[in-house]
């Protein structure tokens, strides 16, 4: 039953795929409208510094900033979380 399953869910995400691809129309892009004023393009630098380095920095330094707050929680943590204890009965 999971291989009747699997099947038919890769069938509807390359039906679904598919279907994109067939509606979108890349030739409209040409197209240009009233009043459109495109700047200049991005070089590859550009584009790889704004897709793909941005956002991994921003990934480590968000996980850097929570990894401190818990780091700091956990010294002023005076709950029992940080009791350790020994089982005294013996099996």
């Amino acid at each position: 039953m999971d291989k009747k399953n699997a099947l038919r869910a890769g069938a509807l995400a390359a039906g679904t795929t598919l279907m994109m691809l067939l509606m979108s129309s890349p030739a409209l892009a040409l197209t240009r409208d009233d009043g459109d004023d495109p700047g200049t393009g991005l070089s590859v630098i550009e584009t790889l510094g704004l897709y793909v380095v941005a956002p991994i920095a921003l990934f480590v330094i968000i996980a850097a900033l929570v990894m401190v707050g818990d780091r700091t929680h956990q010294k002023k943590d005076t709950t029992s979380s940080n009791i350790a204890t020994k089982a005294d009965a013996k099996a």
